[in-house]
Protein backbone atom coordinates (compact mmCIF):
# COMPACT_ATOMS: atom_id res chain seq x y z
CA UNK A 1 0.00 0.00 0.00
CA UNK A 2 1.23 3.39 -0.93
CA UNK A 3 1.85 6.50 1.52
CA UNK A 4 -1.26 8.18 0.33
CA UNK A 5 -3.33 5.16 0.51
CA UNK A 6 -2.27 4.28 4.14
CA UNK A 7 -2.36 8.34 5.20
CA UNK A 8 -6.09 8.34 3.70
CA UNK A 9 -6.93 5.41 5.57
CA UNK A 10 -6.70 7.29 8.50
CA UNK A 11 -10.32 8.73 9.83
CA UNK A 12 -9.23 12.45 9.99
CA UNK A 13 -7.42 12.81 7.21
CA UNK A 14 -9.81 10.96 4.97
CA UNK A 15 -12.92 13.14 6.13
CA UNK A 16 -10.58 16.24 5.97
CA UNK A 17 -9.76 15.64 2.11
CA UNK A 18 -13.66 14.57 1.74
CA UNK A 19 -15.53 17.27 3.19
CA UNK A 20 -15.19 19.95 0.84
CA UNK A 21 -16.58 17.72 -2.21
CA UNK A 22 -19.11 15.81 -0.76
CA UNK A 23 -22.69 18.07 -1.82
CA UNK A 24 -20.84 18.73 -5.70
CA UNK A 25 -20.31 15.14 -5.56
CA UNK A 26 -23.60 14.07 -4.82
CA UNK A 27 -25.49 17.14 -6.38
CA UNK A 28 -26.77 15.39 -9.62
CA UNK A 29 -27.84 12.42 -7.59
CA UNK A 30 -30.22 14.85 -5.87
CA UNK A 31 -31.27 16.43 -9.64
CA UNK A 32 -32.49 13.42 -10.65
CA UNK A 33 -34.21 11.18 -7.96
CA UNK A 34 -36.85 12.26 -5.43
CA UNK A 35 -34.59 10.93 -2.34
CA UNK A 36 -37.31 11.71 -0.16
CA UNK A 37 -39.39 8.18 -1.41
CA UNK A 38 -36.27 6.08 -1.47
CA UNK A 39 -37.34 2.80 0.36
CA UNK A 40 -34.34 0.45 1.88
CA UNK A 41 -30.80 2.26 0.55
CA UNK A 42 -27.72 0.36 0.74
CA UNK A 43 -24.31 2.10 0.54
CA UNK A 44 -21.62 0.43 -0.47
CA UNK A 45 -18.13 0.88 0.32
CA UNK A 46 -19.78 4.17 2.53
CA UNK A 47 -16.23 5.47 4.19
CA UNK A 48 -16.86 7.37 6.89
CA UNK A 49 -21.05 7.97 6.29
CA UNK A 50 -20.77 11.21 4.67
CA UNK A 51 -23.94 10.42 2.61
CA UNK A 52 -26.17 9.60 5.46
CA UNK A 53 -27.75 12.68 5.72
CA UNK A 54 -29.55 12.59 2.82
CA UNK A 55 -31.08 9.04 3.17
CA UNK A 56 -32.77 10.87 6.66
CA UNK A 57 -36.33 8.60 5.89
CA UNK A 58 -35.18 5.63 4.65
CA UNK A 59 -33.84 2.48 6.14
CA UNK A 60 -30.40 2.86 5.23
CA UNK A 61 -27.38 0.13 5.76
CA UNK A 62 -23.53 1.37 5.11
CA UNK A 63 -21.01 -1.29 4.34
CA UNK A 64 -17.34 -0.70 4.47
CA UNK A 65 -14.20 -3.18 4.80
CA UNK A 66 -12.40 -0.32 6.88
CA UNK A 67 -13.09 -1.03 10.88
CA UNK A 68 -12.40 2.27 12.10
CA UNK A 69 -14.46 4.26 8.94
CA UNK A 70 -17.55 2.22 10.63
CA UNK A 71 -16.61 2.66 14.34
CA UNK A 72 -16.38 6.52 13.21
CA UNK A 73 -19.81 6.51 11.09
CA UNK A 74 -21.73 4.89 13.89
CA UNK A 75 -20.21 7.39 16.30
CA UNK A 76 -21.33 10.58 14.25
CA UNK A 77 -24.20 9.10 12.24
CA UNK A 78 -26.29 6.55 14.79
CA UNK A 79 -27.20 4.84 11.96
CA UNK A 80 -26.52 0.89 10.31
CA UNK A 81 -23.29 0.61 9.18
CA UNK A 82 -21.62 -2.94 9.15
CA UNK A 83 -17.84 -3.99 8.75
CA UNK A 84 -18.05 -6.11 5.51
CA UNK A 85 -16.12 -6.39 2.20
CA UNK A 86 -17.94 -5.69 -0.55
CA UNK A 87 -16.67 -8.81 -2.46
CA UNK A 88 -17.96 -11.10 -0.18
CA UNK A 89 -21.31 -9.00 1.57
CA UNK A 90 -23.87 -11.44 1.43
CA UNK A 91 -27.64 -9.83 2.50
CA UNK A 92 -29.57 -11.75 3.76
CA UNK A 93 -31.91 -13.58 1.57
CA UNK A 94 -35.56 -11.08 2.18
CA UNK A 95 -33.23 -7.98 1.92
CA UNK A 96 -33.81 -6.35 -1.33
CA UNK A 97 -32.55 -2.63 -1.49
CA UNK A 98 -34.68 0.14 -3.55
CA UNK A 99 -31.72 2.39 -3.61
CA UNK A 100 -27.86 0.91 -4.49
CA UNK A 101 -25.29 3.81 -3.83
CA UNK A 102 -22.07 2.82 -5.02
CA UNK A 103 -19.39 5.74 -4.85
CA UNK A 104 -15.95 6.65 -5.49
CA UNK A 105 -14.96 2.64 -5.39
CA UNK A 106 -14.76 0.83 -8.45
CA UNK A 107 -11.94 2.62 -9.57
CA UNK A 108 -10.35 0.24 -6.72
CA UNK A 109 -11.23 -3.03 -8.64
CA UNK A 110 -9.98 -4.82 -11.49
CA UNK A 111 -12.70 -5.61 -14.29
CA UNK A 112 -13.22 -9.21 -13.14
CA UNK A 113 -13.82 -8.24 -9.25
CA UNK A 114 -15.72 -5.16 -10.41
CA UNK A 115 -18.31 -7.00 -12.74
CA UNK A 116 -18.80 -9.83 -9.79
CA UNK A 117 -19.77 -7.12 -7.40
CA UNK A 118 -22.00 -5.36 -9.33
CA UNK A 119 -23.58 -8.64 -10.12
CA UNK A 120 -24.11 -9.13 -6.93
CA UNK A 121 -25.03 -5.73 -6.41
CA UNK A 122 -27.77 -6.13 -9.22
CA UNK A 123 -29.63 -9.69 -7.18
CA UNK A 124 -30.03 -7.34 -4.35
CA UNK A 125 -32.30 -4.78 -6.02
CA UNK A 126 -36.11 -4.78 -5.69
CA UNK A 127 -38.25 -4.95 -9.03
CA UNK A 128 -38.46 -1.22 -9.43
CA UNK A 129 -35.25 -0.52 -7.74
CA UNK A 130 -31.99 1.45 -9.06
CA UNK A 131 -27.94 1.41 -8.85
CA UNK A 132 -26.40 4.64 -8.49
CA UNK A 133 -22.40 4.96 -9.28
CA UNK A 134 -20.20 7.85 -9.31
CA UNK A 135 -17.04 7.75 -10.61
CA UNK A 136 -14.05 8.88 -11.04
CA UNK A 137 -13.10 9.44 -14.59
CA UNK A 138 -9.82 9.11 -16.42
CA UNK A 139 -9.83 12.12 -19.03
CA UNK A 140 -8.58 12.00 -22.54
CA UNK A 141 -6.91 15.35 -22.54
CA UNK A 142 -3.88 16.44 -20.39
CA UNK A 143 -4.82 18.53 -17.40
CA UNK A 144 -5.05 18.92 -13.74
CA UNK A 145 -8.25 16.60 -13.71
CA UNK A 146 -6.44 13.56 -15.52
CA UNK A 147 -3.24 14.48 -13.46
CA UNK A 148 -5.41 14.02 -10.11
CA UNK A 149 -7.13 11.11 -11.67
CA UNK A 150 -3.47 9.40 -12.10
CA UNK A 151 -2.60 10.36 -8.68
CA UNK A 152 -5.63 8.48 -7.43
CA UNK A 153 -4.95 5.66 -4.55
CA UNK A 154 -7.46 3.29 -6.91
CA UNK A 155 -5.32 1.60 -9.90
CA UNK A 156 -8.25 1.47 -12.15
CA UNK A 157 -9.55 4.74 -13.19
CA UNK A 158 -10.72 4.69 -16.71
CA UNK A 159 -12.22 6.87 -19.68
CA UNK A 160 -15.57 7.56 -19.43
CA UNK A 161 -16.62 5.07 -22.31
CA UNK A 162 -15.29 2.09 -20.29
CA UNK A 163 -17.37 2.93 -17.47
CA UNK A 164 -19.95 2.96 -19.58
CA UNK A 165 -19.25 -0.42 -21.72
CA UNK A 166 -18.56 -1.94 -18.20
CA UNK A 167 -22.07 -0.93 -16.46
CA UNK A 168 -24.23 -1.38 -19.86
CA UNK A 169 -23.26 -4.95 -19.15
CA UNK A 170 -24.98 -5.30 -16.09
CA UNK A 171 -27.89 -2.62 -16.09
CA UNK A 172 -30.52 -1.05 -18.05
CA UNK A 173 -28.92 3.24 -18.73
CA UNK A 174 -31.58 5.35 -17.15
CA UNK A 175 -29.15 7.95 -16.47
CA UNK A 176 -25.37 8.53 -17.78
CA UNK A 177 -24.04 12.13 -17.21
CA UNK A 178 -20.49 13.60 -16.62
CA UNK A 179 -19.33 16.12 -14.73
CA UNK A 180 -16.82 18.04 -13.05
CA UNK A 181 -15.64 18.79 -9.53
CA UNK A 182 -14.39 21.75 -9.03
CA UNK A 183 -12.01 23.88 -6.67
CA UNK A 184 -10.68 27.12 -6.46
CA UNK A 185 -11.85 28.02 -9.87
CA UNK A 186 -10.32 25.03 -11.12
CA UNK A 187 -11.52 21.91 -12.44
CA UNK A 188 -10.10 19.32 -10.47
CA UNK A 189 -11.91 15.94 -11.32
CA UNK A 190 -14.19 14.32 -13.96
CA UNK A 191 -17.04 12.14 -13.00
CA UNK A 192 -19.50 10.12 -14.20
CA UNK A 193 -22.93 10.19 -12.48
CA UNK A 194 -24.56 6.51 -14.06
CA UNK A 195 -28.45 5.21 -12.53
CA UNK A 196 -29.61 1.90 -13.30
CA UNK A 197 -31.98 -0.87 -13.57
CA UNK A 198 -32.55 -4.69 -13.96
Amino acid sequence: MSFAARTLEQTLVYRAWETPFVQQKFAPILAHNSIGRVRPVLDVACGLGTNTKYFNGADYLGIDFNERFIRGARRRHGRKFLTADARTYVASPEDRFDFILVSSFLHDLDTKDMLAILSHLKSLLTEDGHIHMLELVLPKKPGIARLLARWNRGKFVRPRDEWRRLFDQLFVPVVFQPYRITGMGTSLWEIVDFKGKQ
